[in-house]
């Protein structure tokens, strides 16, 4: 996933949706970190593994493209494929990060090799060191809990109300999820400048649903996490009785979190977060928490006067909370999110719980090796040192001219659909028509990259690295409220394979690491990168503008209503046609996806397949028609390019945790449901009306 905080929808992530941190030539890492990176000589620079936008090999030629085009277009690799012990899901998102990780890898073994040469206050110093001491795992074993032992020293001090919001406070910069979200954010209705944002968390498992499910299975899974959390407290040194005693605590209190907050679904509605008070009102709704005092232990160094609060409701039963809940819960709930937040880089048997707790949600049977987690976690904390580096070594000045050449094609596709759209009034029209065109896009990587000269980082515990970087990150962005709008800024990292729709700066960015194959190759024909780039990600991100979300923000990023009340109502007309199409199918055993939750994507998907046939068909008229292709016409070409985009096998376990999370489909039908409301589909295949991949005319939604 982007990283969007609770409550709040600063990005759409398209395509995969789940940020994958893309990386990549290869190096040879095992033991302790001196003998894993011990100089640049072990970075051997490899081949890149191939990938294709369209390879004929992952092509089932038993199935029938009008029955199943999924199983038609990937079903041969789904024959053969089998999910590694470490993963969760396999397919195109893991090849690709699998093959970027191995540039990224080579990056970190030179910078950590020449860490003893390079100025310590430099970049690529502090790059070496992060890594370094990630990969020291006979130190993280030797250490024990002593790296968060202050920390657990500071909340067991906690004896009053007053200290218990203070600790809460230097918790969250540090990036614990202790009780609520602060962060600046674009204001709702000025998103030209931040504005000071509240809103829920405080959470130990993924969702606030697993606390309030009435499912048969949902008693098991909270029993589960009460075992997890007593597991981690008894580790950290609590007797099992009192550390169990502490879970039920814990459990007790996030579960009147979870009923506090809004759902996944109703937080879909910009409008349900958009509540702008001045703090004298967010005084009178959450009485019990000082708020001046509280943004000056966050470090807010200006007086804030109004912040937007995206769940008032949860904000009440906060103070109630705070109010009434005991200090002992309080100190509990705290050491448990410290605990947790830090488990995955302390000793073994704190990284074993952590992981054992996790894989219940993914299915996964084993860890990742530890340099893939290091590398992931030096990319979420020092994304742009690692992008700048990225970049030198991997990415083509004519891969980012050509990604451009065809996301424009996709722009000028879109604004011809726009044009002869029957459905949408001239008013609205051309305020579409007026967002479209002021809609920007960023290829590749930013203009200016970040500054780490204010970052510690130092030899030593790898835990006390990552929370200086949390606390770097929290420093260089917590006094923005009042301030412009940051427009140069990436949400994602350069490396990630994915891409994403800003509704508040509206604007597309797609980052390097996701333009390459299988997603887009210089070399390849019109027809596969049209699919791919064009359908499945361009034009995916281009509709995120337009969607149920996206089209209540305006060209400048405001929420605003500027669609006409009957426009508003034929397009939700058009909407739950997407609804109940999706409604209908099956995420895993007996479990539907949940139409509502993954509205944004479906019509995304729709819309950018659309979009990316009718850029396709130009670019043909413009260049030519070339012969076929491993016997397929570019339209063919196009729908398999599309279709391998999201070739993707995924653990049940994790389809069951991503039908209550995740806001896409499962692939299968991420394929087959735009695919089969589309004629340009049919036509190229020679589908006929009955066929299972062509839907009824009166069922089609006619959306974008």
């Amino acid at each position: 996933m982007s990283r969007t905080k609770s409550g709040l929808r600063p990005t759409t992530t398209g395509w995969l949706g789940r940020v994958a941190v893309v990386l990549a030539a290869s190096v040879l890492i095992s033991g302790t970190a001196k003998a894993q990176d011990a100089s640049p000589s072990v970075a051997q620079r490899a081949p890149l593994p191939a990938l294709r936008v369209v390879d004929p090999g992952f092509i089932d030629t038993t199935a029938n493209a009008c029955v199943d085009f999924f199983q038609f277009a990937v079903g041969n690799w789904l024959r053969t494929d089998s999910i590694p012990a470490a993963y969760s899901t396999t397919g195109v998102g893991k090849d690709m990060t699998d093959r970027n990780e191995l540039v990224v890898r080579s990056v970190l073994a030179d910078a950590t090799a020449r860490r003893d040469s390079t100025p310590p206050q430099s970049t690529e110093h502090k790059l070496g060191t992060f890594y370094a001491t990630c990969m020291d795992s006979s130190r993280a074993e030797a250490d024990g809990l002593a790296p968060i032992q202050p920390l657990l020293d500071s909340i067991a001090s906690v004896a009053s109300r007053r200290a218990l919001l203070r600790e809460i406070a230097a918790l969250q910069v540090r990036g614990v999820d202790a009780l609520f979200n602060f962060y600046p954010n674009p204001a709702p209705h000025d998103a030209a400048h931040y504005v000071a944002w509240l809103a829920q968390g405080g959470l130990g498992m993924p969702d606030r649903d697993y606390y309030t499910n009435k499912r048969s299975t949902a008693d098991s899974v909270r029993q589960r996490y009460v075992d997890h959390v007593a597991a981690l407290l008894t580790l950290a040194g609590e007797s099992q009785s009192a550390a169990q005693q502490d879970a039920r605590r814990i459990m007790t209190l996030e579960t009147e979190l979870a009923r506090s907050s809004l759902t996944r679904v109703a937080l879909r509605s910009p409008s349900a977060t958009d509540h702008p008070m001045s703090v004298v009102r967010l005084r009178l709704l959450a009485s019990a928490v000082d708020w001046p005092s509280y943004f000056r232990d966050v470090g807010v160094s200006a007086p804030v006067g109004h912040v937007n609060v995206a769940e008032p409701e949860f904000y009440r039963r906060v103070s109630a909370l705070l109010q009434g809940t005991p200090l002992p819960t309080w100190r509990a709930y705290l050491r448990y999110h410290v605990i947790a937040r830090a488990a995955r880089w302390l000793s073994t048997p704190f990284v074993r719980e952590d992981f054992a707790f996790r894989s219940r949600f993914t299915g996964a049977k084993e860890l990742l090796p530890r340099w893939k987690r290091c590398l992931r976690e030096t990319d979420a904390d020092l994304g742009d040192a690692l992008g700048e580096a990225y970049v030198a070594r991997a990415f083509s000045p004519d891969g980012k001219s050509r990604a451009r050449a065809v996301i424009d094609g996709v722009r000028e596709a879109f604004r011809a659909r726009l044009e002869r759209l029957t459905w949408m009034s001239d008013s609205t029209k051309a305020r579409a028509l007026e967002k479209l065109a002021r809609m920007h896009e960023k290829v590749g990587f930013p203009d200016h990259w970040r500054d780490y000269t204010r970052l510690e980082v130092a030899e030593g515990p790898f835990v006390s690295n990552v929370f200086r970087a949390k606390a770097f990150e929290w420093d260089r962005t917590i006094n923005r409220p009042g301030a412009p709008v940051d427009t140069t800024e990436w949400d994602m990292t350069v490396p990630t394979v994915n891409a994403y729709y800003s509704p508040s700066k509206n604007e597309m960015v797609f980052p390097a690491g996701a333009l390459v194959p299988q997603t887009f190759d210089v070399g390849a024909d019109d027809g596969a990168n049209y699919g791919s780039l064009a359908g499945s990600w361009a034009g995916h991100e281009l509709t995120h503008g337009f969607d149920d979300e996206g089209r209540h923000y305006d060209a400048a990023g405001n929420l605003r209503d500027w669609w006409t009340p009957a426009d508003a109502q034929r397009f939700q007309t058009q909407a739950d046609r997407v609804v109940h199409q999706f409604d209908g199918y099956v995420q895993v055993d007996s479990v539907h996806v949940n139409g509502r939750l993954t509205l944004g994507e479906n019509i995304a998907d729709y819309g950018g397949l659309l979009t990316g046939y009718d850029a396709l068909e130009r670019a043909l008229e413009r260049r030519g028609r070339p012969q076929l292709i491993d016997g397929f016409t570019p339209e063919q070409r196009y729908f398999l390019s599309f279709a391998q985009s999201f070739r993707e096998s995924t653990r049940p376990e994790a389809l069951r945790t991503r039908v209550m999370t995740d806001p896409h489909s499962p692939a299968r039908w991420r394929v087959n449901g735009p695919i089969s409301n589309s004629p340009a589909f049919a036509k190229a295949f020679g589908c006929k009306p009955g066929d299972p991949m062509v839907r009824p005319q009166e069922l089609v939604p006619d959306i974008w």
